[in-house]
């Protein structure tokens, strides 16, 4: 069975043994840095200049620290590891603040202590300590830098966290920002606190929020999520998804299906709130059904029909007035005939597949109205009003 390392605070090393390793730490810590800078390239440049001597005196005071730890007599108050810890903590946080994963930090650690332990080794050596001595020194050193690296270990992990959380943060306030259609100087310092790449242009997307999460992993890595932000629309969410335009917008529309969603229109990203609003409106028109994806594109007469519903009543009104006077049903199909005819160019065969009846059905009917409407049904103003009246279907009275 392998014993673990020994906790190197709990060890105690007689000062004759410390004081040779004590004068002779500048050494070591140059050839701990020449070995680092050679061994590990990614350190090669920071340890160039006045930085390397910031990081050669900071590399003497950790091993320093390390001979003040076992020269310590058992029991003493207090811990010099402390400080050295925080250092360790410290530059773990600091790596990650620059970008850098741990490997290169880790690779150092190990270089060194390997370095260190050689050096140090020789001085004891020198000074006649025996091999038992040497060996539990050397378990001491490698105990120390685990030690370190765990420090620095957990203060990457920790920055990396900070830094996530504040990075969502500031993607939630572009995502509101943009969804509310502030102004462009303001969308832009949103981008730049949110470390965020504009897109040309961005697509919204309306779906249920508990879809929103495993969508978004295959999507665009900029596309935007904000939930809970419609007061119409409840427990949904908007996706705000980069360039899904051209050949693009098959693929979204495939990625969607089976998630009840609504794909808005793409626009420049300073305007997305547009492709919002009218992903809001073909929303309230048609809700998705089970499945279904609802592309706007598909809808953009409609929309424009509907865009003033007090004027369509009123047009509606005004062309389905000499209907005034027929019974509730028998309107009802005049209407349901008038409109098919309008739609086919008066075709009566496809009339009457439209509505399951038979031809005839749909000459007496359309004579009918042509007995109503007179001459209107060949004025084109009229029939032009009566195909915008007729375009939604008209609810049974």
């Amino acid at each position: 069975m392998i014993e673990p390392l020994r906790d190197v605070r709990s060890y105690h090393l007689p000062v004759e043994v410390v004081a040779p390793l004590r004068q002779g730490l500048p050494e070591v810590a140059v050839q701990t840095i020449a070995a680092i800078t050679m061994e590990v390239p990614a350190y090669a440049e920071a340890f160039a200049g006045v930085l390397g001597h910031k990081i050669e005196r900071a590399v003497q005071a950790a091993l320093g620290t390390f001979l003040s730890l076992v020269a310590r007599p058992s029991g003493a108050p207090g811990t010099p590891l402390a400080s050295a810890l925080e250092g360790a903590y410290a530059l773990g946080r600091g790596e990650a603040r620059s970008g850098r994963s741990l490997d290169a930090l880790l690779s150092a650690y190990r270089v060194g202590a390997r370095v260190a332990w050689r050096e140090l080794a020789a001085i004891s050596v020198r000074s006649g300590q025996s091999a038992g001595t040497i060996a539990d020194f050397a378990e001491l050193v490698f105990a120390y830098i685990d030690e370190l690296s765990a420090a620095s270990v957990a203060g990457h992990a920790d920055e990396l966290a900070t830094t996530s959380r504040q990075r969502l943060r500031h993607l939630q306030q572009l995502a509101q920002a943009l969804v509310a259609g502030e102004a462009a100087d303001v969308l832009q310092s949103a981008a730049e606190r949110a470390e965020w790449t504009p897109p040309q242009t961005l697509t919204a997307i309306l779906l249920p929020e508990r879809s929103s999460r495993s969508l978004i992993d295959l999507l665009d890595p900029r596309t935007l999520l904000l939930a809970g932000a419609l007061t119409d629309l409840p427990d949904t969410a908007v996706l705000l998804v980069p360039d899904p335009q051209g050949a693009s917008r098959p693929h979204l529309n495939r990625l969607l299906t089976g998630h009840n969603a609504v794909i808005g229109p793409a626009r420049p990203w300073l305007r997305a709130q547009c492709s919002v609003e009218r992903a809001v409106r073909v929303h309230q028109l048609h809700t998705p059904a089970a499945g279904v994806v609802v592309d706007t594109e598909e809808h953009l007469a409609e929309l424009v029909v509907t865009a003033d519903p007090g004027a369509l009543a009123d047009l509606r009104d005004r062309a389905l007035a000499p209907l005034a006077g027929e019974r509730g049903s028998a309107a009802a199909k005049l209407v349901e005939t008038l409109r098919s005819w309008l739609l086919h160019q008066g075709r009566r065969d496809d009339v009457a597949a439209e509505l399951f009846v038979h031809p005839q059905t749909v000459r007496y009917r359309m004579a009918r109205l042509r007995e109503l409407y007179g001459e209107k049904l060949k004025d084109p103003q009229w029939v032009l009003a009566l195909t915008i009246a007729l375009s939604v279907p008209v609810p049974e009275a």
